[in-house]
């Protein structure tokens, strides 16, 4: 089990990302435009320096919900391995069978 405190410095920062999404799009958008000029660049540069680091999406960890555990993570059920194992022996998940041949 992850430490709390790691879990809950995970939702700050997915919360962060979410206040933040539009206004970094919109900055981004202003750099990569061939039209804008050196000066507009180089405020936008600046205003998107100036956001919080954690508002930028690359810094998220995808984490197990029920343990928060950071790797040997599953996309498709939200769970880490030992955690999918658990749920697909229990029945807990249509359709997910233990492989045998």
């Amino acid at each position: 089990m992850a430490k709390r405190s790691v879990v809950n410095r995970e939702a700050n920062r997915r919360k962060l990302v979410a206040k933040y999404g539009e206004k970094r799009k919109v900055l981004k958008n202003i750099i990569r435009n061939p039209v804008s000029t050196f000066d507009e660049r180089e405020e936008a540069q600046r205003k998107l320096n100036a956001l919080p680091r954690n508002s930028c999406p690359v810094r998220l960890q995808n984490r197990c919900r029920l343990t928060g555990r950071p790797h040997a993570y599953y996309r498709k059920f939200g769970l880490g391995r030992n955690k999918v194992r658990e749920a697909a022996m229990a029945g807990d998940i249509p359709g997910l069978v233990k492989a045998s041949w």
